[in-house]
């Protein structure tokens, strides 16, 4: 972004004498508006407040009167958002346009402002809602891509560590998934992927919790479940390690050496410097036996359909 006093001396010189000063809120408004965590595609979509005066905007900061126009309610919510860092009262202000102007344009810009307002002021179910909301009523909008991905982060932002529930985490990932399919080629879903990256290690670390819990029990069959599952469905994630070396472990305790031994191999051969290979090599050693992968097990069909689903993508 320019130095600000650079854009205000820009600025002046254009308008001219008089005009200068008057348009400098409008100048800065208009560059601040549309950051929206960084996703530039909302700028002309949007409006361009630049062409609208601020003279008169604001009387009082007390709530917003009836019947005023569309664009005056919808500016004064930027200006909140943007110069008073206040969310809050942005918030206020965009829903005053839906409210009075339901069937506008502006209101449309406002809903999902609404949305973005609710987002930084940690009012996650209500930015969930209004992007919803956008999403039922304007399908066909450039900005829908940007309203799917407010409601995927919000329900990302509210994630909790892995001894809480992990409904959110589903919701999440659910989310995050809809935008990477339904727009690859954007911004939007660049973003998604990485927070699936972490998503997707939390729900496979409780997995994981889940496990070691029932291993620890001597609950051998509940923990091979709950190890497969990581297998299965995460194995692109940092848990997968540990799970083949527990699943090793649990194996051995049935006296399935068979299995035990496929997991360390499959451990070995894909995380061949591992600590967790190691636990497995030492443990299957212990027993008389080395690592050897039995290619009809779940295990290693496991690993080989994930290896041939990456080389086909």
């Amino acid at each position: 972004m320019p130095d600000e006093s650079a854009v205000k001396q820009t600025v002046a010189r254009i308008a001219g004498p008089g005009r200068g000063w008057r348009l400098v809120g409008a100048a800065a408004i208009a560059m601040l508006a549309f950051n929206l965590g960084g996703c530039s595609s909302l700028s002309s979509s949007l409006g361009d407040v630049s062409k609208l005066s601020p003279t008169n905007w604001f009387s009082s900061d007390s709530d917003t009167e009836v019947d005023e126009p569309a664009d005056r309610l919808y500016n004064e919510g930027l200006y909140y958002l943007n110069e008073r860092h206040d969310p809050v009262k942005a918030i206020k202000r965009f829903d005053e346009v839906d409210r009075q102007h339901p069937y506008s344009d502006w209101a449309r810009k406002a809903l999902l402002m609404s949305a973005y307002a609710n987002y930084q002021a940690g009012n996650y179910e209500d930015c969930i809602s209004n992007a919803k909301r956008y999403m039922t009523l304007h399908p066909a909008s450039k900005d829908v891509a940007y309203a799917n991905y407010l409601m995927a982060a919000s329900y990302f932002d509210q994630i909790l560590d892995v001894t809480r529930d992990q409904a959110q985490t589903q919701r999440a990932v659910a989310a995050l998934e809809e935008i990477v399919r339904r727009y690859p080629n954007t911004e939007y879903a660049a973003k998604a992927k990485q927070k699936l990256l972490f998503a997707r290690d939390q729900l496979a670390g409780k997995q994981m919790e889940i496990g070691r819990y029932y291993l620890k029990r001597h609950d051998y069959t509940g923990a091979i479940n709950r190890f497969k599952i990581v297998v299965t469905k995460y194995q692109t994630t940092r848990q997968v390690e540990e799970a083949l070396e527990r699943l090793t472990e649990a194996y051995m305790a049935l006296g399935i050496v068979n299995e035990a031994q496929t997991a360390a191999a499959v451990l070995g051969h894909n995380f061949p410097d591992s600590s967790w290979y190691k636990r497995a090599y030492t443990l299957v050693k212990s027993r008389g036996v080395l690592p050897k992968e039995d290619t009809g097990s779940w295990i290693s069909k496991a690993f080989r359909k994930v290896g041939l689903d990456v080389n086909l993508g």
